[in-house]
């Protein structure tokens, strides 16, 4: 099954809410990502869906995969700032996360928001994501997820 592509603009759209102040007002499930690009080391934002949280860190899922332009960013620098809620330009580090970690924080996404994962596994062509059953063993290479760690405040 091909992934279906947001379109940029819309996928943008958020974009200026954030940058003027107004990011919480989308809640705190969306959060705008700033990173550097890997060539131009110029600061480049995206808005993201943030699939789990704990005290200090954000989980995010590349649902494009490790194509995506701002997962290859944060692969190679990991040093980043987050707008989340009432949180705006926040220091954090970008960690890549594999195997049974992503399994896990992708199962507890599942339970936690069963219409918005079954979306995202069909748009994604990852069924599994759409039911109760396992993760395939793969699901990390297919739609990685990466870790942000806030720097001490």
């Amino acid at each position: 099954m091909a992934r279906r592509r947001i379109p940029r603009w819309l996928a943008r759209a958020p974009i200026p809410l954030y940058r003027h102040g107004l990011g919480r007002l989308l809640g705190r499930r969306l959060m705008m990502l700033e990173h550097r690009g890997r060539r131009s080391g110029l600061p480049r934002h995206v808005v993201l869906e943030v699939v789990d949280r704990e005290p200090g860190a954000l989980f995010l899922a590349s649902g494009y995969g490790r194509g995506s332009q701002w997962f290859r960013n944060v692969s190679a620098d990991p040093a980043v700032r987050v707008w989340n809620g009432p949180d705006r330009g926040v220091p954090a580090r970008a960690t890549v996360l594999a195997g049974e970690e992503v399994r896990q924080r992708l199962a507890r996404y599942r339970r936690r928001h069963r219409r918005a994962a079954a979306a995202l596994g069909r748009a994604l062509g990852i069924p599994e994501l759409t039911g109760d059953g396992p993760l395939p063993t793969d699901v990390d290479a297919r739609l990685p997820l990466v870790r942000l760690d806030f720097a001490e405040r």
